[in-house]
Protein backbone atom coordinates (compact mmCIF):
# COMPACT_ATOMS: atom_id res chain seq x y z
CA UNK A 1 0.00 0.00 0.00
CA UNK A 2 1.26 3.61 -0.81
CA UNK A 3 2.19 5.38 2.37
CA UNK A 4 -0.50 7.87 3.58
CA UNK A 5 1.41 9.78 6.33
CA UNK A 6 4.84 11.03 7.78
CA UNK A 7 5.77 12.02 3.75
CA UNK A 8 7.26 15.24 5.41
CA UNK A 9 8.80 14.13 8.54
CA UNK A 10 12.14 12.82 8.90
CA UNK A 11 12.45 11.72 12.54
CA UNK A 12 9.95 11.45 15.73
CA UNK A 13 11.77 10.70 19.44
CA UNK A 14 9.98 10.50 21.75
CA UNK A 15 10.82 12.63 25.30
CA UNK A 16 10.55 12.03 28.69
CA UNK A 17 6.93 12.51 30.26
CA UNK A 18 6.04 15.68 32.16
CA UNK A 19 5.50 13.86 35.30
CA UNK A 20 8.79 11.99 34.85
CA UNK A 21 10.61 15.25 34.09
CA UNK A 22 8.89 16.32 37.74
CA UNK A 23 10.11 13.64 39.68
CA UNK A 24 13.74 14.05 38.31
CA UNK A 25 13.30 17.49 39.33
CA UNK A 26 10.44 18.04 42.45
CA UNK A 27 9.68 20.89 43.93
CA UNK A 28 9.75 21.35 47.85
CA UNK A 29 7.84 23.52 49.98
CA UNK A 30 9.82 26.38 49.85
CA UNK A 31 9.72 26.60 46.12
CA UNK A 32 6.46 26.24 45.80
CA UNK A 33 5.83 29.11 48.60
CA UNK A 34 7.41 31.63 46.41
CA UNK A 35 5.25 30.23 43.38
CA UNK A 36 2.13 30.71 45.26
CA UNK A 37 2.68 33.71 46.82
CA UNK A 38 3.81 35.24 43.29
CA UNK A 39 0.47 34.51 42.08
CA UNK A 40 -1.17 36.05 45.03
CA UNK A 41 1.05 39.13 44.73
CA UNK A 42 0.36 39.59 40.89
CA UNK A 43 -3.55 38.74 41.72
CA UNK A 44 -3.93 41.38 44.04
CA UNK A 45 -1.91 44.02 41.96
CA UNK A 46 -4.03 43.05 39.29
CA UNK A 47 -7.78 43.22 41.67
CA UNK A 48 -6.44 46.68 42.67
CA UNK A 49 -6.13 45.24 46.61
CA UNK A 50 -2.05 45.96 46.45
CA UNK A 51 -1.49 49.34 45.24
CA UNK A 52 2.68 48.38 44.26
CA UNK A 53 3.83 48.53 41.08
CA UNK A 54 4.45 44.56 39.05
CA UNK A 55 7.56 45.02 37.80
CA UNK A 56 8.54 42.02 34.99
CA UNK A 57 12.28 42.47 34.38
CA UNK A 58 14.95 39.99 32.65
CA UNK A 59 16.39 38.92 29.85
CA UNK A 60 14.84 38.51 26.56
CA UNK A 61 15.50 35.40 26.35
CA UNK A 62 17.40 32.68 28.15
CA UNK A 63 20.41 30.91 26.27
CA UNK A 64 22.93 30.53 29.30
CA UNK A 65 21.75 29.32 32.41
CA UNK A 66 25.12 30.16 34.43
CA UNK A 67 24.46 33.96 33.58
CA UNK A 68 20.99 33.22 34.18
CA UNK A 69 21.04 32.53 37.48
CA UNK A 70 23.73 35.36 38.39
CA UNK A 71 21.30 37.82 37.02
CA UNK A 72 18.53 36.22 38.99
CA UNK A 73 20.77 36.41 42.21
CA UNK A 74 21.37 40.04 41.72
CA UNK A 75 17.52 40.37 41.44
CA UNK A 76 16.34 38.57 43.71
CA UNK A 77 18.14 41.30 46.29
CA UNK A 78 16.69 44.47 44.52
CA UNK A 79 13.00 42.43 45.33
CA UNK A 80 13.56 41.92 48.79
CA UNK A 81 14.98 45.89 48.47
CA UNK A 82 11.96 47.29 46.28
CA UNK A 83 9.51 44.95 48.51
CA UNK A 84 7.33 47.73 50.03
CA UNK A 85 7.21 49.47 46.52
CA UNK A 86 7.54 46.83 43.46
CA UNK A 87 6.59 43.42 42.99
CA UNK A 88 9.65 42.28 40.90
CA UNK A 89 9.38 39.38 38.94
CA UNK A 90 12.37 37.82 36.67
CA UNK A 91 11.44 37.24 33.15
CA UNK A 92 12.57 33.49 32.00
CA UNK A 93 11.47 33.40 28.58
CA UNK A 94 12.90 29.94 26.93
CA UNK A 95 10.66 29.68 23.76
CA UNK A 96 10.52 32.55 21.02
CA UNK A 97 8.27 33.25 17.85
CA UNK A 98 9.88 33.57 14.77
CA UNK A 99 8.09 36.02 12.07
CA UNK A 100 9.86 33.45 9.47
CA UNK A 101 12.59 31.53 10.91
CA UNK A 102 15.51 31.59 13.72
CA UNK A 103 16.48 30.40 17.00
CA UNK A 104 13.50 29.18 18.37
CA UNK A 105 14.93 29.22 21.94
CA UNK A 106 16.77 27.69 24.46
CA UNK A 107 14.24 24.51 25.04
CA UNK A 108 14.23 24.09 21.32
CA UNK A 109 17.73 24.44 20.51
CA UNK A 110 19.70 24.46 23.88
CA UNK A 111 22.93 24.13 22.52
CA UNK A 112 22.82 26.90 19.98
CA UNK A 113 23.74 24.70 17.23
CA UNK A 114 20.52 23.24 15.42
CA UNK A 115 20.95 19.76 17.26
CA UNK A 116 17.36 20.57 18.82
CA UNK A 117 18.23 18.57 21.32
CA UNK A 118 14.54 19.49 23.49
CA UNK A 119 14.61 16.62 26.47
CA UNK A 120 18.11 18.69 27.03
CA UNK A 121 16.36 22.09 27.35
CA UNK A 122 13.14 20.86 28.87
CA UNK A 123 15.34 19.60 31.78
CA UNK A 124 17.65 22.41 32.00
CA UNK A 125 15.03 25.49 31.75
CA UNK A 126 13.26 23.21 35.08
CA UNK A 127 16.16 23.05 36.69
CA UNK A 128 16.66 27.21 35.99
CA UNK A 129 13.35 27.89 37.42
CA UNK A 130 13.58 25.91 39.92
CA UNK A 131 16.80 27.73 41.04
CA UNK A 132 15.33 31.06 40.45
CA UNK A 133 12.39 30.12 42.68
CA UNK A 134 14.66 29.13 45.42
CA UNK A 135 16.37 32.57 46.04
CA UNK A 136 12.91 33.66 46.77
CA UNK A 137 12.14 35.15 42.97
CA UNK A 138 9.30 34.15 41.47
CA UNK A 139 9.35 33.75 37.44
CA UNK A 140 7.99 34.85 34.51
CA UNK A 141 7.28 33.34 31.13
CA UNK A 142 6.05 33.13 27.96
CA UNK A 143 4.30 29.66 26.94
CA UNK A 144 4.72 28.95 22.98
CA UNK A 145 4.37 25.28 22.07
CA UNK A 146 0.77 24.47 24.54
CA UNK A 147 2.56 21.31 25.67
CA UNK A 148 5.62 22.95 26.97
CA UNK A 149 3.19 24.34 30.26
CA UNK A 150 2.76 20.63 31.13
CA UNK A 151 6.31 20.54 32.07
CA UNK A 152 7.33 23.57 33.60
CA UNK A 153 4.14 25.76 34.59
CA UNK A 154 4.45 24.84 38.20
CA UNK A 155 7.21 26.67 38.62
CA UNK A 156 5.61 29.60 36.90
CA UNK A 157 3.94 32.96 38.54
CA UNK A 158 3.25 34.60 35.32
CA UNK A 159 2.43 34.17 32.03
CA UNK A 160 2.41 35.73 28.43
CA UNK A 161 0.73 34.90 25.27
CA UNK A 162 2.99 36.72 22.61
CA UNK A 163 1.71 38.93 20.21
CA UNK A 164 1.95 36.62 17.38
CA UNK A 165 -0.03 33.99 19.21
CA UNK A 166 -2.77 36.41 20.19
CA UNK A 167 -5.37 35.44 17.84
CA UNK A 168 -4.66 31.54 18.21
CA UNK A 169 -7.35 29.50 19.71
CA UNK A 170 -5.10 26.86 20.91
CA UNK A 171 -3.16 29.73 22.71
CA UNK A 172 -6.22 30.67 24.13
CA UNK A 173 -7.64 27.60 25.62
CA UNK A 174 -4.25 26.98 27.08
CA UNK A 175 -4.61 30.36 28.71
CA UNK A 176 -7.61 29.12 30.32
CA UNK A 177 -6.38 26.54 31.76
CA UNK A 178 -3.52 28.55 33.21
CA UNK A 179 -2.79 28.40 36.92
CA UNK A 180 -1.51 32.08 36.94
CA UNK A 181 -2.37 35.27 35.82
CA UNK A 182 -2.08 35.48 32.16
CA UNK A 183 -0.92 39.18 29.93
CA UNK A 184 -2.07 38.77 26.27
CA UNK A 185 -0.14 41.21 24.00
CA UNK A 186 -1.38 43.46 21.58
CA UNK A 187 -0.93 42.07 17.91
CA UNK A 188 2.24 43.09 16.28
CA UNK A 189 0.45 45.59 13.93
CA UNK A 190 -0.71 47.38 17.07
CA UNK A 191 -4.36 46.44 17.29
CA UNK A 192 -5.60 45.98 20.91
CA UNK A 193 -9.19 43.99 20.24
CA UNK A 194 -7.90 40.92 19.78
CA UNK A 195 -6.25 41.13 23.11
CA UNK A 196 -9.10 42.04 24.22
CA UNK A 197 -10.94 39.08 23.04
CA UNK A 198 -8.26 36.45 24.17
CA UNK A 199 -8.92 37.74 27.51
CA UNK A 200 -12.56 37.26 27.49
CA UNK A 201 -12.21 33.71 25.45
CA UNK A 202 -9.85 32.90 28.06
CA UNK A 203 -12.00 33.60 30.75
CA UNK A 204 -14.31 30.90 29.82
CA UNK A 205 -14.12 27.23 30.43
CA UNK A 206 -12.80 24.70 27.14
CA UNK A 207 -12.37 21.38 26.12
CA UNK A 208 -9.73 20.80 23.89
CA UNK A 209 -6.70 17.89 23.37
CA UNK A 210 -3.21 17.97 24.83
CA UNK A 211 -1.71 15.37 27.27
CA UNK A 212 -1.57 14.37 30.82
CA UNK A 213 1.04 14.34 33.40
CA UNK A 214 2.03 10.59 31.97
CA UNK A 215 2.40 12.09 28.08
CA UNK A 216 -1.07 10.83 27.08
CA UNK A 217 -2.96 12.37 24.33
CA UNK A 218 -5.78 13.41 26.65
CA UNK A 219 -9.18 15.88 26.63
CA UNK A 220 -8.20 18.73 28.47
CA UNK A 221 -11.22 20.38 30.06
CA UNK A 222 -10.61 23.87 31.67
CA UNK A 223 -12.14 26.10 34.59
CA UNK A 224 -11.43 29.75 32.69
CA UNK A 225 -8.81 31.56 33.91
CA UNK A 226 -10.06 35.00 35.74
CA UNK A 227 -6.91 36.70 35.96
CA UNK A 228 -5.92 37.30 31.97
CA UNK A 229 -4.84 41.18 31.15
CA UNK A 230 -3.96 43.47 28.49
CA UNK A 231 -0.22 44.34 27.32
CA UNK A 232 0.70 46.85 25.34
CA UNK A 233 3.69 46.06 23.61
CA UNK A 234 3.37 49.12 20.37
CA UNK A 235 2.64 48.28 16.89
CA UNK A 236 3.31 50.28 14.07
CA UNK A 237 3.77 52.81 16.21
CA UNK A 238 4.48 52.82 20.10
CA UNK A 239 1.10 52.67 22.37
CA UNK A 240 2.24 53.74 25.81
CA UNK A 241 1.48 56.90 25.96
CA UNK A 242 -1.44 58.79 28.08
CA UNK A 243 -3.78 58.12 24.92
CA UNK A 244 -3.25 55.45 24.17
CA UNK A 245 -3.38 54.24 27.60
CA UNK A 246 -7.06 56.15 27.57
CA UNK A 247 -7.46 54.46 24.38
CA UNK A 248 -6.85 50.89 26.07
CA UNK A 249 -9.07 51.54 29.00
CA UNK A 250 -12.31 52.54 26.82
CA UNK A 251 -11.83 49.07 24.63
CA UNK A 252 -11.62 47.28 28.25
CA UNK A 253 -14.80 48.91 29.62
CA UNK A 254 -16.53 48.15 26.88
CA UNK A 255 -15.80 44.53 26.70
CA UNK A 256 -16.79 44.34 30.37
CA UNK A 257 -13.31 43.83 31.65
CA UNK A 258 -11.14 45.28 34.04
CA UNK A 259 -9.38 48.53 33.20
CA UNK A 260 -6.42 47.36 34.28
CA UNK A 261 -2.96 46.66 32.27
CA UNK A 262 0.54 46.29 31.79
CA UNK A 263 2.59 48.24 29.61
CA UNK A 264 5.82 46.91 28.04
CA UNK A 265 8.90 49.04 27.91
CA UNK A 266 10.28 47.29 25.07
CA UNK A 267 9.55 45.64 21.67
CA UNK A 268 7.87 48.20 19.43
CA UNK A 269 7.07 50.48 22.50
CA UNK A 270 11.10 50.90 22.38
CA UNK A 271 11.80 50.47 18.49
CA UNK A 272 13.58 47.74 20.10
CA UNK A 273 16.48 50.03 21.16
CA UNK A 274 17.29 49.35 24.93
CA UNK A 275 18.75 52.58 25.55
CA UNK A 276 14.56 54.12 24.63
CA UNK A 277 13.07 51.86 27.28
CA UNK A 278 13.95 54.10 30.21
CA UNK A 279 12.15 56.52 28.29
CA UNK A 280 9.09 54.54 28.29
CA UNK A 281 9.43 54.34 31.82
CA UNK A 282 10.15 57.98 32.81
CA UNK A 283 6.67 58.09 31.05
CA UNK A 284 4.95 54.99 32.79
CA UNK A 285 6.32 56.88 36.09
CA UNK A 286 4.62 60.39 34.99
CA UNK A 287 1.65 58.95 34.56
CA UNK A 288 1.32 56.99 37.66
CA UNK A 289 2.73 60.23 39.56
CA UNK A 290 -0.38 62.42 37.71
CA UNK A 291 -2.57 59.60 39.07
CA UNK A 292 -3.40 56.53 36.64
CA UNK A 293 -4.92 53.42 37.71
CA UNK A 294 -5.14 51.58 34.98
CA UNK A 295 -1.24 50.75 34.62
CA UNK A 296 -0.62 47.88 37.21
CA UNK A 297 3.04 46.70 36.10
CA UNK A 298 5.52 47.00 33.16
CA UNK A 299 7.47 44.62 31.78
CA UNK A 300 11.67 45.39 30.86
CA UNK A 301 14.02 43.57 28.60
CA UNK A 302 17.17 43.46 31.07
CA UNK A 303 20.73 41.80 31.15
CA UNK A 304 24.26 41.49 33.01
CA UNK A 305 25.23 43.69 29.89
CA UNK A 306 23.40 46.32 27.88
CA UNK A 307 22.37 45.77 24.09
CA UNK A 308 22.77 42.36 22.00
CA UNK A 309 25.36 40.44 19.98
CA UNK A 310 24.62 38.26 16.39
CA UNK A 311 23.97 35.12 17.06
CA UNK A 312 27.26 33.64 15.43
CA UNK A 313 27.69 29.89 13.93
CA UNK A 314 30.38 29.22 16.72
CA UNK A 315 28.31 29.19 20.12
CA UNK A 316 31.84 29.81 22.33
CA UNK A 317 32.02 33.24 20.40
CA UNK A 318 29.43 34.63 22.34
CA UNK A 319 30.03 37.26 24.82
CA UNK A 320 29.19 36.90 28.41
CA UNK A 321 25.85 38.30 29.78
CA UNK A 322 24.37 39.82 26.47
CA UNK A 323 21.24 38.98 24.73
CA UNK A 324 21.44 37.04 21.46
CA UNK A 325 17.84 38.32 20.62
CA UNK A 326 16.20 41.81 21.30
CA UNK A 327 18.48 44.26 22.93
CA UNK A 328 18.92 44.73 27.11
CA UNK A 329 19.65 47.34 29.02
CA UNK A 330 22.66 46.44 31.39
CA UNK A 331 22.19 45.10 35.15
CA UNK A 332 23.40 48.72 36.17
CA UNK A 333 20.97 50.88 34.10
CA UNK A 334 18.48 48.23 35.51
CA UNK A 335 19.03 48.96 39.19
CA UNK A 336 18.88 52.87 38.68
CA UNK A 337 15.51 52.27 37.06
CA UNK A 338 14.44 50.26 39.66
CA UNK A 339 15.24 52.54 42.50
CA UNK A 340 14.04 55.19 40.70
CA UNK A 341 10.21 53.63 40.11
CA UNK A 342 10.61 52.44 43.63
CA UNK A 343 10.97 56.26 44.76
CA UNK A 344 8.00 57.84 42.80
CA UNK A 345 5.62 54.71 43.90
CA UNK A 346 6.73 55.20 47.28
CA UNK A 347 5.80 59.06 46.92
CA UNK A 348 2.44 58.07 45.74
CA UNK A 349 1.70 55.55 48.50
CA UNK A 350 3.06 58.50 51.26
CA UNK A 351 -0.15 60.62 49.63
CA UNK A 352 -2.70 57.76 49.80
CA UNK A 353 -1.96 57.07 52.86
Amino acid sequence: MEQLHDLRVSRIKRLSSPGALKDKLPVNDRIASTVSSGRREVENILNGTDNRLLVIVGPCSIHNVDAALVYAEKLSGMRSELRSELCILMRVYFEKPRTTVGWKGFINDPHLDDSYDIEHGLYYARKLLIDINALGLPAATEFLDPITPQYVADVVSWAAIGARTIESQTHRQMASGLSMPVGFKNSTDGRINVAVDAIRSAMHPHSFLGIDREGHSSVITTKGNPYGHLVLRGGMTPNYDAQSIAAAEQLLEKAGLSQTLLVDCSHANSGKKHAQQLKVWENILEQKARGNRSIAGVMIESNLCSGNQPFPEDPEKLRYGVSITDECISWEETERMLRQGADVIAKLMSKEA
